[in-house]
């Protein structure tokens, strides 16, 4: 069982990791000038192939602890309430991930580097801690 265990993260670690791969080319096309972004439709498109990679490695975290597996459309809440039961340091990286990338990137559009870059980085966090 350990065997499949470590293969089903993998897979998942993978596909997460892919997510990221393609957030971080398209976020490259956004051109930087300075603090900022320059065009906000690839800065929203790199911020929600990010999220959607967290919710990826999320999705492989919880089938491999157990968690059942909801049909339809998952919400926030699904996700909240179900890493606040395993792991209360991820439900912090969660919502940051959430806030930042979701919400202030995706719908939002908002162009700071730093900003985006720190919505990165916890999406990085979240994705390496959901491989062990």
């Amino acid at each position: 069982m350990p065997d499949q265990e470590q293969q089903i993260k993998q897979k998942y670690y993978a596909e997460a990791m892919r997510y990221m791969d393609n957030a971080t080319e398209t976020l490259r096309k956004a051109g930087e000038d300075g603090k900022l972004y320059q065009d906000e439709k690839y800065v929203k498109t790199a911020c929600g192939t990010a999220y959607n990679g967290v919710l990826k490695a999320l999705d492989g975290y919880f089938h491999t602890h157990g968690v059942e597996k909801r049909k339809g459309r998952k919400s926030i809440e699904y996700y909240r309430d179900n890493i606040g039961r395993l792991d209360k340091k991820m439900l912090s990286y969660l919502n940051s991930a959430y806030e930042v990338l979701h919400l202030s990137g995706y719908y939002d559009g908002i162009l700071s580097v730093p900003v985006i870059q720190s919505g990165f980085d916890v999406a990085y966090d979240i994705i390496e801690k959901t491989r062990s």
